[in-house]
């Protein structure tokens, strides 16, 4: 039997059998459960170690910028036939940890030396340095009360765990040669709370947005926008796009349509929503008719105007956390967002327009909260993270959903 180089009383066999075997069913793309916050965690195999990276979002509101990742474990064989846990957390280097597979697709972690996540400095220097990786910035430096609180109320949910989390496994979305886009995961901007990690996926004549990671109001693993693909909005001209009012209209004669139709056919009356493909992203030019459902051959047959897609203003009085938003758009959809009061409370879901910029960038206007998110991809490359098959995704979008429903 050879011997490894770098661990010369260790055998093949051993890291095969104590280590790669035994965690097998750890990799992958995980979830964990901190109530509404959620995260993303990625579980590897780098070497001789099996390494449990979590991904976060770029600071506020650099929404194009990279994620940022750190380790939280790491397993490797110190000693023949043994593999050993430890903990990543803190700032004092690797110690003591433990793994439980509680069952299939679910884990949880446990640090056996918690004080090795304590500063000298006590909770002020910990929160301090927490902010700083979190926000990159000082709480001097956020002038607004209601997000200073927010954040406090961050540290003070998430540091109480202290690395002892149970994770649940979530996939990648398949992907259609019919999409829209290409599914994936995106950072988005939700205005004090910061940017969060969007999972966008395509379901038929519908995409949808699920959070990945959450906040108070709307929690990790409920759904934040959902798209109809079947009602393309005509944008106004840039003067007129600046009239919010103008915009409003536009949207809102649409969802009167979509609700309309949609009692008729819970009636059983009138003539069945229209079952035509999407439109895919290729498919530059709007629909010519702003209140009717998009043709979707006819779609297919329009030029792309030489790639240039349609000017692309916010309107006057609409927030944004990042200015720097793309000028042109390809194609926009009528759609609606899911707001809520703190602790989930009278979740409502309401109109809004979802506005395709390009393959990597999409934003959505919130009509009631007079809010702009604007969303771009995640580039990171995620292994062990496909579903095995179409009804495997679908249920661990159910089953993530329920879990703070």
């Amino acid at each position: 039997m050879r011997i490894l180089p770098d661990y010369e009383h260790m055998e093949y066999r051993d890291v095969y059998t104590c280590l790669l075997h035994r965690y097998r069913h750890i990799l992958g793309l995980w979830q964990p459960d901190i109530g509404p916050y959620g995260g993303l965690l990625n579980v590897v195999v780098d070497g001789l170690f099996i390494i449990g990276w979590m991904y976060l979002p770029p600071h506020d509101p650099h929404v194009d910028d990279p994620m940022r990742f750190k380790p939280l474990f790491r397993i490797h064989l110190m000693e023949r036939k043994s593999a050993t846990v430890e903990c990543m957390y803190g700032h004092k280097g690797p110690h003591n940890g433990h793994i439980q597979i509680v069952k299939k697709d679910e884990f949880s972690t446990k640090c056996n030396q918690t004080d090795h996540h304590r500063m000298s400095g006590g909770r002020q220097e910990e929160f301090r340095t927490w902010l700083r990786e979190e926000w990159g910035r000082t709480l001097e430096d956020i002038f607004h009360e209601h997000m200073q609180e927010l954040i406090l109320m961050k540290f003070i949910y998430t540091s109480q765990y202290d690395n002892c989390l149970t994770y649940r496994r979530i996939y990648l979305p398949p992907s259609r040669p019919d999409d829209l886009i290409k599914p994936g995961l995106f950072k988005g901007t939700y205005g004090s709370h910061g940017l969060e990690i969007v999972m966008l996926s395509f379901h038929g004549h519908h995409a949808r947005g699920t959070k990945i990671t959450g906040d108070p109001n709307i929690p990790a693993g409920q759904q934040t926008v959902e798209i109809d693909l079947r009602y393309r909005i005509q944008l106004p001209d840039v003067e007129n796009l600046r009239n919010f009012n103008e915009l409003s209209r536009i949207v809102l004669e649409v969802g009167e349509q979509v609700r309309q139709e949609q009692q008729q056919q819970e009636a059983g009356e009138g003539p069945a929503l229209p079952q035509e493909r999407p439109a895919r992203e290729a498919d530059a030019v709007p629909a010519a008719d702003s209140g009717k459902p998009a043709d979707g051959e006819a779609a297919a047959e329009q030029p792309a105007q030489s790639g240039k897609g349609q000017p692309f203003v916010l309107p006057m009085g609409v927030s944004s956390r990042n200015e720097d938003y793309p000028r042109t758009c390809r194609m926009c959809f009528y759609g609606t967002g899911l707001i809520a009061g703190h602790g989930f409370t009278s979740p409502e879901h309401t109109p809004g327009i979802f506005i395709l910029f390009d393959e990597d960038r999409f934003g959505f206007i919130w009509l009631e909260l007079k809010s702009f998110s604007l969303y771009s991809r995640v580039q990171a490359t995620f292994r062990n993270a496909d579903a095995p098959s179409p009804q495997a995704f679908d249920e661990m979008l159910k089953n993530i959903q329920s879990l703070t429903s």
